[in-house]
């Protein structure tokens, strides 16, 4: 009796994991460093608030048109290399054939092997074998603008949100030290998250994440305090 082996990889993730963990960690940073600078250099929590909102909004916006046009332009290039390497498939089969032998080849595969599976690939879909194994474009890697887009919105937002919700439930003058303290704590369980998502080990991204995190924090603060006490 034969049994299935399942294997679990997190390379089909990459696309949205990658939208998802940028835009989290970008709203919570850049919304928490505006909320704590912002607080550093004024008392009121209107301010603050208003401030944080149209980080929230103008970065969500950012964030989703940049990654838009970021990928679409990787999507652009996939697509002409793909019409090019369809007409040389027309003009220069032959050529193609060897082409296709002679990454095999490279990678280990005797030559009279690798000119037999180059032959048996192209007869079954001869675009989708140069695709992969020379130009190296397969569904788990191809660009995806909109969805890209839309994750990275969505996951700003939210991680933009917390911060915020932060400064409504603390007391006004312990503002500063919640919003920071939170944000780390966020900013640890996103670290984590991401690395479970993806299959990597937790502390070294988790830590990465927060590091990084409480370094903009802090530069954002003692520049909202600079401005406050100059004013």
């Amino acid at each position: 009796m034969h049994t299935r082996h399942v294997e679990k990889h997190g390379a089909h993730r990459v696309g949205w994991l990658r939208a998802a963990v940028l835009g989290a960690n970008d709203g919570l940073v850049s919304t928490a460093s505006l909320v704590v600078g912002v607080a550093a250099a004024s008392s009121q929590i209107s301010d603050v608030l208003v401030a944080g909102a149209a980080g929230l909004v103008a970065g969500a916006m950012s964030m989703a048109a940049g990654e838009y046009v970021s990928v679409s332009s990787q999507s652009d290039t996939e697509k002409a290399d793909l019409a090019q390497e369809r007409q040389e498939l027309i003009d220069q089969p032959d050529f193609e054939l060897k082409e296709l032998a002679d990454i095999y080849v490279g990678r280990g595969v005797s030559p009279e092997t690798a000119a037999e599976v180059a032959r048996q690939l192209m007869a079954a879909d001869a675009l989708g074998a140069h695709a992969r194994d020379e130009l190296g474009i397969s569904d788990l890697t191809t660009a995806r603008p909109l969805q890209a887009a839309f994750t990275s919105a969505v996951t700003f937002s939210i991680g933009a949100a917390l911060p915020l919700i932060v400064v409504l439930l603390s007391p006004q003058s312990f503002v500063i030290p919640a919003v920071m303290a939170s944000t780390l704590v966020f900013l640890g369980c996103l670290g984590a998250l991401g690395a479970v998502a993806g299959g990597a080990a937790i502390a070294r991204p988790t830590i990465r994440v927060t590091f990084w995190g409480a370094v903009a924090m802090a530069l954002t603060a003692g520049v909202g305090a600079l401005f406050g006490a100059t004013m």
